[in-house]
């Protein structure tokens, strides 16, 4: 995957670090001298493009004509709305993320200004909060789809609702998929007879919403 990063600052930096060592094709656009120098002790020279990055030359030498994500980390949300849309309008870069610095901007950073993905920090903290509350015991392994749907795992204590019934009779959200079932370190395929036992460890793919009803089902009383 061919990335262009704009901003090299501590975020920029460490994601073009990150995807380097999965080796991925990265190229980093900074133009401040204080963090070109920190930015050479981190990167190789050949990832490192220097200028600002909302000039058209700067931004080819980079290669974002053949870019398939724009990832903007400069500290202004307004260079990373700008960046974002001159790379999707200008150079038909299949992805763009956006850094969103100060939260009351980023009602901003939609499909106006083609903003596929935007990272706010005080949102993601929020949101995690909001669902570590809701969720009790369950453990969240992987995001899917932006988001919308996650991996969990919960091993079912005694006293749970769901101890001692079948999938099928559980009435289980739509949004989600009992993916499948650890007992006594064996899988067990989950079918509708399945009955859950205490110390099951529940494997489902979930929504938000279902993820707080299953929470529900399979956590303590």
């Amino acid at each position: 995957m061919y990335v262009v990063i704009a901003g090299g600052g501590r975020t920029g930096t460490q994601l073009a670090k990150f995807l380097l060592k999965q080796g991925h094709e990265v190229h980093l656009i900074e133009d401040r001298r204080e963090v070109l120098s920190y930015i050479h002790k981190e990167l190789p020279t050949e990832s490192i493009h220097e200028g600002n990055p909302l000039a058209p030359g700067v931004l080819e030498q980079s290669g974002i004509q053949d870019a398939q994500v724009l990832a903007a980390c400069t500290t202004r949300d307004d260079i990373n709305l700008l960046l974002c849309y001159i790379a999707r309008i200008k150079y038909h870069v299949g992805r763009t993320i956006a850094r969103v610095n100060n939260p009351r901007d980023a009602w901003m950073f939609d499909e106006k200004f083609h903003v596929d993905v935007q990272l706010n920090q005080a949102e993601i903290m929020a949101n995690m909060i909001q669902e570590e509350m809701s969720m009790g015991d369950m453990m969240t392994l992987l995001k899917l789809r932006r988001g919308n749907f996650s991996l969990v795992e919960e091993k079912i204590p005694a006293g749970a609702q769901a101890v001692g019934r079948s999938i099928k009779d559980l009435d289980l959200p739509e949004g989600c998929v009992i993916a499948g079932i650890i007992r006594h370190g064996d899988m067990v395929v989950p079918r509708g007879q399945t009955v859950f036992e205490v110390g099951d460890e529940v494997l489902a793919i979930t929504d938000q919403p279902s993820a707080i009803r299953l929470a529900e089902l399979f956590g303590r009383p």
